[in-house]
C-alpha cells in the first residue's frame, strides 16, 4: 500500500475498554497503554496531528503506546508503531490483538522510518509523531541503568544492543568523557567530574547506577533546597551519546520530510534544549521562504528548489498546563513543534544544519 489511506467502508474505532470484554487485552488504559503509563501533552499531540479516517499515521516512538492509541482511538486510520527497544514488542502484541490491521509494529530506529515503513508497501504518510528520549518504562526499570534513582546495571541502551554507559565511563579517555559530559549534558562541572571518574575506575571498575551517581554527587556536592539530582546532566550526557539521540532525531526528521504527504503533519515532542532546538532549527529552515541564489536560474527551478516544505503549526512551543504537571510531574520539561507538510520538494540534508554538539565517536 501506498499513499494516503483508501477511504473504504472500515469498522470504526473500537469502543472504551470494557472490564467484562474477554476479547479485550485488558492492559491498556483508558488514555494510555499499559496500566500506569501517562503520555504527556496528549490532548495538544491529537490536536496538532488531527488523525482522520483512512489516513496512515506514525509513531516513531511507540513504548507503551500511549500515543498510539488515542490516535487509534480518534480515528478509522492505520497506524504504524516503530520502536528500538526489544521490550516494547510485547506491548505491540497486545495492541495488535486489540487492534487488527489497523495497527503495524515495526522494530527499529525512526531516523530510519523511509526503509521500514517500506517493508508493508507504504511511501507515504498522513502524520508522524515522535516522543523523542527515554521513555518511563525505561526509567522505571533499574535493569535497563537509565536512573539514578534506584541501583542497577549502568548500562543505558534502549536496544540493548552496542556500547554501554559502563563501557564509556570505564573505556573512554578524561577528556573524551570531559566532552561527551559538557556537550550532551550541558554540565558545567563536566571535567572536575570526569578527572573524578578516571581516578575512581583506576580502583575500581563503574557496574552500577548508583555507583556512578554517588560518585558526582560526592564530587559536585548537593545545594540545599535543589530539585534536581547532582547527577542528572551526566546521566543525561551518557544516555544520549551511547545510544546517539540527536543524531537519531536529525535523521528521523529528514525521513518525515520525505515520507509525509502534503497537507501531513509532523508532530514532535521533546523533553531538553538540545533536542528542541534540533527541532526548532530544521523545522524553521523548511518554514521560511528561501531566498533565490542566483538571478540566471530558471525561474521553474527557483520555484520547485526554494519554496519552503513546511508550515509552523505553532510558532512557540506548547509546554504542559499547570494541571498536567501536577498530575504527571515527568510531563514539566515537555514542549511541543509541529508543523504541516507543504507541496515543494524536501530540503537536501546535512547534519551540520542542525548544529549537533561534537563529541567522540562511539568506539
Amino acid at each position: 500500500m501506498s499513499g494516503r489511506g483508501t477511504k473504504k467502508e472500515r469498522s470504526r474505532p473500537s469502543d472504551p475498554k470494557d472490564p467484562n470484554d474477554p476479547s479485550d487485552p485488558g492492559d491498556l488504559g483508558a488514555n494510555s497503554g499499559p496500566a500506569g503509563h501517562v503520555p504527556v501533552l496528549l490532548s495538544s499531540v491529537l490536536e496538532a496531528l488531527q488523525p482522520k479516517d483512512g489516513e496512515i499515521y506514525i509513531d516513531g516512538t511507540f513504548g507503551a503506546g500511549g500515543y498510539t492509541r488515542a490516535i487509534l482511538e480518534a480515528a478509522d486510520c492505520r497506524l504504524i508503531a516503530i520502536d528500538r527497544d526489544p521490550q516494547a514488542a510485547s506491548t505491540a502484541a497486545l495492541f495488535k490483538k486489540k487492534y487488527g490491521d489497523r495497527f503495524t509494529f515495526i522494530p527499529g530506529r525512526f531516523g530510519d522510518l523511509q526503509e521500514l515503513i517500506a517493508a508493508p508497501g507504504v511511501s507515504h504518510v498522513d502524520g508522524v509523531v515522535l516522543d523523542v528520549g527515554v521513555s518511563s518504562m525505561q526509567i522505571d526499570d533499574p535493569a535497563r541503568g537509565f536512573s539514578f534513582a534506584q541501583d542497577g546495571p549502568l548500562d543505558m541502551r534502549m536496544s540493548c544492543r552496542g556500547l554501554s554507559a559502563a563501557d564509556v565511563v570505564n573505556q573512554y579517555a578524561e577528556a573524551d568523557i570531559a566532552r561527551i559530559i559538557a556537550a550532551l549534558g550541558e554540565e558545567r562541572r563536566a571535567r572536575v567530574i570526569a578527572r573524578a571518574i578516571v581516578s575512581e575506575r583506576e580502583n575500581k571498575p563503574f557496574t552500577t547506577t548508583l555507583q556512578l551517581a554517588d560518585l558526582v554527587t560526592s564530587v559536585i556536592g548537593r545545594r540545599p533546597g535543589a530539585t534536581k539530582h547532582p547527577a542528572t546532566r551526566t546521566f543525561q550526557a551518557l544516555r544520549i551519546f551511547v545510544n546517539r539521540e540527536l543524531e537519531e532525531l536529525a535523521h528521523g526528521l529528514a525521513a518525515i520530510e520525505q515520507l509525509l504527504s502534503p497537507g501531513g503533519r509532523a508532530v514532535i515532542v521533546s523533553f531538553h534544549s538540545l533536542e528542541d532546538r534540533i527541532v526548532k532549527q530544521f523545522l524553521s529552515n523548511r518554514a521560511i521562504p528561501k531566498s533565490r541564489p542566483s538571478r540566471h536560474l530558471p525561474e521553474t527551478i527557483e520555484a520547485d528548489l526554494f519554496k519552503p516544505s513546511f508550515a509552523l503549526i505553532n510558532k512557540r512551543t506548547i509546554t504542559p498546563t499547570r494541571s498536567e504537571q501536577e498530575q504527571n510531574p515527568r510531563a514539566r520539561s515537555s514542549r511541543l513543534r509541529a508543523a504541516v507538510r507543504l507541496d515543494a520538494p524536501a530540503f537536501a540534508f546535512s547534519l551540520n544544519e542542525v548544529k549537533i554538539p561534537k563529541t567522540p565517536e562511539l568506539e
